[in-house]
């Protein structure tokens, strides 16, 4: 059997499982899942350019946060699928344009700044806030079904692993590996890297600000400081770090590990959480430099 098909039987047989838990599951287990679900799409997507490219961007947050806000003005007024696309168009706007600005740097002064627009973009949107509706924060009044968000969030992380494996085996995928190994290469072989990057950018942003939306009206109540958290950022870094951002099926490993600890000893011991997550990040690099994919438990596992 060929790559590609393996890899999409067992997505397909992941996520016809994980489309019947609500069905049998407790509200615990669907509220966990869902914890999964989100990290799982956000990681995988991160991976899909950073792991390839080597760019670590921290900007996760502000796309996440952005297609929140995006989706409760929405909410009120347009289906929710539409809702959900809104966040993602939003969210890739902003991308295009800080891709633009940024991306012609690499290292520690690409992850800095990434990371000073995200508390720029927070902050913007406080001010807005405060000028618009004289508040800080929405209520979204309008919310749809459980099990409505959980499909949604389902659906949002099979099309993130889907995408990550069709780029990974087309020339845009190529091209981004190449940026990754050496750019100044990969453009003399006639890759317009400026152009690969932004595109690249762009479609994780997507993907964050889509599930910002989707997950949004979790909270029912909505704030800068909550949907701009830059943990949700670090977070997703380090599940696609411990769990491989080279690999397709390491970051859904570690989401699931990842949600499991926090359901686990955040509310109870939040510092021994911490701790932990800390533990996890330095074992990987100093004994795992490949994630937790690259322990080839099994084979359909198996990092490529």
């Amino acid at each position: 059997m060929k790559p590609l098909q393996r890899d999409l039987l067992i997505l397909v047989a992941l996520a016809g499982w994980a489309a019947a838990l609500p069905h049998y599951g407790s509200e615990f287990a669907v509220s966990m899942a869902l914890s999964c679900l989100m990290y799982a799409a956000l990681a995988s997507s991160w991976s899909s350019f950073c792991g390839q490219t080597r760019y670590m961007s921290l900007a996760t947050a502000a796309f996440f946060g952005l297609g929140a806000y995006s989706g409760a003005l929405g909410l009120e007024h347009l289906p929710w699928l539409l809702v959900v696309a809104l966040g993602a168009v939003v969210a890739a706007g902003v991308a295009l344009v800080m891709g633009a600005a940024v991306l012609h740097l690499r290292g520690t002064y690409f992850a800095v700044l990434t990371f000073g627009m995200t508390e720029l973009i927070r902050h913007a949107v406080t001010f807005w806030e405060k000028q618009v509706s004289g508040t800080v924060g929405r209520v979204l009044t309008v919310v749809p079904e459980r099990d409505t968000v959980y499909l949604t969030m389902l659906g949002l992380a099979v099309l993130a692993l889907l995408s990550a494996m069709l780029i990974r085996r087309s020339r845009f995928g190529l091209a981004l590996t190449g940026i990754g190994a050496d750019e100044q290469r990969a453009q003399t072989l006639g890759v317009n890297t400026r152009l690969v990057k932004v595109a690249g950018f762009a479609l994780t942003a997507a993907f964050a600000g889509a599930v910002g939306a989707a997950m949004s009206v979790r909270w029912t109540y909505i704030d800068p400081h909550t949907v701009f958290n830059p943990f949700i950022g670090f977070q997703t870094v380090l599940i696609a770090l411990i769990g491989g951002a080279a690999t397709l099926w390491g970051p859904l490993i570690a989401a699931v590990v990842f949600s499991l600890l926090a359901e686990t000893l955040r509310l109870q011991m939040p510092q021994l959480y911490m701790m932990s997550l800390g533990l996890l990040l330095i074992a990987c690099v100093l004994y795992l430099p490949g994630g937790l994919a690259s322990l080839r438990l099994s084979r359909p596992w198996r990092a490529r």
